[in-house]
């Protein structure tokens, strides 16, 4: 049997009040509950596609990553009462901006600045962003990582010197090996130009270049970066090698123009000996010939100092004497003649009235020694 409450006694309330379905007309909104029925005190979560939403809108390079995200945080944030409205909205609001500015941007192939811009950023002082005229260490060297490198003054040790930066033309990706190719011609023909005074290159520098990969290629990387550096692995580079226009006064530029074309020419000199191919041998004598005829009236035109001018009509002597004798090789009717005036024409080249000249233009005295280039070459490591 069921014993029947006290007089006067109620069923007891719920603890927190009706639901909001049944809550009577005229009564608050928000008794005890909070909005969507949360009671109070209850921590309100953030919703995460709010989140993503926002941070995937800030990256710019993903200019519609954002967008999606934030409208469907936008509709669950509307049914859960979740937080970060406002950072989906901002979110979406960036992807939108970041798919504008995108859409301005590559029609115009300011994209590949743009990917410079960010990967400076990102990654520091690299190698694609080096000049003419900068010295930088390298991670490891010049045989570790170069696409990683810090600028430093060229007062102070470094690994490398760039001396030139040549840019490729656009269009599809080359191939490693017609990039070599170029930089293999390019590189080793400008070094002269930046480093003029080729006696006072020391024996264990030698040309290195950087190139586009493949991948760098494909962000608008079309860069040759050729540079000096130390043939010795793990050796560096110690002061500055330039010695060009900006270093040099009007006097030496000029002795060291003409010094370097000379030398361009009597580097052509055909691969075949005078007895396989005596002709084309004839034929470069009377380059060499018409080059010294250019390079004597440059220095005989030319105000030197005083205390040059003897020193360098001395030389001017020698090379006119030398250039009788590779006229004479250039009309040499067998290969033994041609050898007898070849030797007496080289017996002018880089003699005592080169060094002499040279002391007294305050350039570099002592020649190279025999082989040097040939060293260099062989132990470069590109």
């Amino acid at each position: 049997m069921s014993i029947p409450p006290p007089p006067g006694h109620q069923r007891p309330r719920a603890p927190f009040g009706p639901p909001q379905a049944n809550r009577p007309q005229g009564a608050p909104g928000h008794g005890p509950y909070g909005p969507a029925g949360r009671p109070y005190g209850t921590p309100v979560s953030v919703n995460a596609l709010a989140v993503a939403a926002l941070a995937l809108g800030v990256l710019c390079f993903l200019p519609a990553a954002g967008l999606v995200p934030g409208l469907i945080a936008l509709r669950q944030i509307r049914r859960s009462g979740q937080s970060g409205r406002g950072m989906a909205i901002a979110g979406s609001v960036l992807s939108l901006a970041g798919i504008a500015l995108w859409a301005v941007v590559l029609p115009t192939g300011a994209e590949s600045k743009a990917w410079e811009g960010f990967k400076d950023t990102a990654r520091g002082n690299e190698s694609l962003s080096l000049e003419k005229g900068d010295c930088f260490d390298a991670p490891g060297g010049l045989e570790g990582d170069t696409y990683d490198v810090d600028r430093v003054p060229c007062r102070g040790g470094h690994d490398g010197e760039v001396f030139a930066v040549i840019t490729l033309p656009g269009g599809a990706f080359p191939g490693d090996a017609r990039i070599t190719d170029v930089a293999d011609e390019k590189c080793y023909a400008l070094q002269d130009r930046y480093a003029m005074d080729t006696w006072a290159m020391p024996a264990d520098v030698d040309v290195y270049y950087l190139m586009p990969s493949r991948e760098s290629w494909r962000y608008g990387d079309r860069a040759i970066t050729c540079l000096f550096g130390n043939t010795e692995a793990g050796a560096g580079l110690t002061g500055s090698l330039r010695g060009d226009p900006t270093t040099l006064d009007t006097h030496q530029v000029l002795f060291l123009s003409t010094a370097n074309a000379l030398d361009a020419a009597l580097y052509e000199e055909p691969g075949r000996t005078p007895e396989e191919d005596l002709a084309a041998h004839r034929a470069w004598a009377a380059r060499v010939h018409e080059v010294l005829g250019e390079q004597i009236g440059a220095l005989r035109g030319h105000p030197w100092p005083a205390g040059a001018r003897t020193p360098v009509a001395d030389l001017v002597a020698d090379l006119e004497d030398a250039r009788t004798e590779w006229k004479r090789a250039s009309t040499a009717g067998d290969a033994d003649t041609y050898y007898a005036h070849y030797d007496k024409a080289y017996g002018f080249v880089d003699g005592p009235a080169t060094v002499t000249a040279r002391k007294a233009l305050g350039l570099a005295a002592t020649p190279p020694a025999p082989g040097d280039d040939e060293k260099k070459e062989s132990e470069a490591q590109v």
